[in-house]
């Protein structure tokens, strides 16, 4: 994961733009205002948020394992696959489909991770790799698995390494509480966005502190209960309450304009649409969700405009 100095910089912005919360529909890269209508205009499918949260757990009964490493694929068709290791040495789980990969960092202490199965139908190809100094890894463990979705929302209805949660969560908690009385998936959506926004605000400190580090990994519950967090803790955040109310969600980190900051927000998929003052969302495809720009917060020191959106990586 690259550092987080820009992101502080794109960041930044919060308090400039006018139209609140961003989003603009169908994945496209331009941004812009949302059309006049009432604030509080809502619509899309009727609302049911699920009972549980119900995520696939690390199984080292159904897992692979080799040289002290354990890869789980039994629940690829639900979205995710899930690794554990031991070693004293940097680790990475590779995930490998055709010409597309992503590495996410493992810990060596035997902890599991979560990754999303983000790359669609495929031969799957999953490793762990151990740093052997500098930037050159060795791999220790790898399986394959032919994966066939249970649906294309799969990956981005579950839990995963960068939006942690379980149904005990404080997150979870919060997020039913505030989607008890949505009637469509607009109003959860809604409901949901506002509160993010208007109670959490960006922490420059913490960006200052991670600038130039990576391998940062936000926890939604921390953020939540501090109430302040850089761009990739407001996705986090985002997309841990709304998946665990049944809302599809994806994490999306890349560039924003005009200096290719690195920045990071969600995309949420609801069957109907909702528009308001502050953010438009469109009717059953993916729409770009800025929380970070959307919080109204005051920062110092910006650069960029927030308009334009290259995505990089999904989980």
């Amino acid at each position: 994961m690259k550092g987080w100095r820009n992101t502080a910089l794109a960041c930044a912005l919060a308090g400039l733009l006018a139209c609140g919360l961003c989003a603009c529909g169908g994945g496209g890269d331009s941004g812009g205002s949302a059309p006049a209508a009432s604030q509080d205009a809502t619509s899309g499918t009727a609302f049911s948020a699920p009972k549980s949260v119900d995520s696939p757990q690390f199984d080292p009964a159904k897992a692979v394992t080799q040289n002290d490493g354990s890869i789980d694929t039994s629940s690829v068709s639900k979205g995710v696959v899930m690794a554990s290791a031991k070693s004293a040495s940097r680790l990475k789980l590779l995930v490998t489909c055709g010409e597309m990969s992503y590495n996410y960092d493992l810990p060596g202490d035997g902890t599991p991770i979560t990754c999303p199965i983000n790359m669609g139908d495929g031969s799957y190809t999953f490793a762990i790799m151990r740093n052997t100094g500098g930037n050159n890894y060795v791999e220790t463990t790898s399986t394959t698995a032919d994966v066939k979705l249970e649906s294309e929302f799969a990956p981005f209805t579950q839990p995963n390494m960068f939006c942690n949660y379980q149904d005990d969560s404080a997150c979870v908690a919060k997020a039913r509480e505030l989607t008890a009385n949505a009637q469509n998936e607009g109003d959860a959506v809604k409901a949901v966005c506002d509160y993010i926004t208007q109670n959490v605000t960006y922490d420059t400190d913490k960006a200052a502190q991670l600038s130039g580090t990576t391998g940062y990994v936000p926890d939604p519950n921390e953020t939540l209960s501090s109430g302040k967090g850089i761009c990739f803790d407001y996705a986090s955040l985002g997309a841990a309450m709304l998946r665990s109310v049944g809302i599809p969600t994806k994490i999306v980190t890349g560039y924003v304009s005009p200096e290719d900051l690195y920045h990071a927000w969600i995309m949420v998929y609801i069957d109907g649409s909702w528009t308001s003052a502050r953010f438009s969302v469109d009717p059953q495809s993916w729409s770009r969700v800025d929380l970070t720009f959307g919080s109204g917060t005051e920062t110092v020191g910006f650069v960029g405009d927030g308009k334009t959106y290259t995505e990089r990586y999904v989980y």
